[in-house]
């Protein structure tokens, strides 16, 4: 089991960060599914998409309950435990899987392989107000902590009427090992300041908030 994070972050808040180490059939084998559960994953052609889908009930369940499954929002997609026990936001990227719950709290999480020239993309979700770092050490994991960041923030504003680079803002920060950022959602609909924390781990970027 790649067990890496389980910990509360804050009261009623606990996150969750898993290595994918198993193969297939291990992970298929801890895993609880119902009959629902195994068609809908039978349907993914990819087995990466197979590995990843089910290694996010696997850590959910080991931080919940040994039968806890995912159930959708029909319209948005966002995802919910079906006892509705928690608020749930989750993210995978290559190896690596997050599961973030809140207890009465609305959460976000986002979490990103840092494997791609993200540079070639920067234009479509930073804005002219945004800071980025020039200094080539640190420019990269600065653009993916703001791509994190942001995406975080986009699932915790449950995804209604935002534009990544204009109404999605993150203030100035410093990139370290960890830390906060602060984060806006601003929009017809609401303007609001998140403060988020971040970690570099392993060539990952993941960044989280609550509210």
């Amino acid at each position: 089991m790649g067990l890496l994070i389980d910990t509360e972050v804050e009261k009623g808040c606990r996150i969750g960060l898993w290595d994918i180490v198993e193969d297939y059939e291990t992970l298929f084998r801890i895993t609880y599914l119902n009959g629902e559960d195994i068609r809908r994953l039978n349907a993914f052609r990819s087995l990466n998409r197979k590995m990843e889908w089910l290694s996010v009930r696997a850590l959910l369940q080991l931080m919940t309950r040994p039968d806890a499954r995912i159930v959708y929002n029909g319209r948005s997609r966002k995802p919910y435990m079906d006892d509705g026990a928690y608020n749930i936001s989750v993210s995978h990227s290559y190896k690596y899987t997050s599961v973030l719950l809140g207890k009465d709290k609305k959460v976000g999480v986002d979490l990103e392989y840092m494997s791609h020239n993200i540079e070639r993309i920067a234009h479509k979700f930073i804005s002219n107000q945004e800071v980025i770092s020039k200094d080539p050490l640190f420019r990269r994991k600065h653009l993916y902590l703001h791509w994190c960041a942001k995406e975080a923030l986009y699932k915790i504003g449950d995804k209604a009427d935002v534009s990544f680079s204009e109404n999605l803002i993150i203030k100035p920060f410093e990139v370290c090992s960890q830390g906060d950022i602060i984060g806006i959602i601003q929009n017809d609909l609401q303007k609001e300041e998140y403060r988020m924390h971040y970690m570099l781990e392993n060539n990952y970027a993941l960044v989280y908030c609550t509210k």
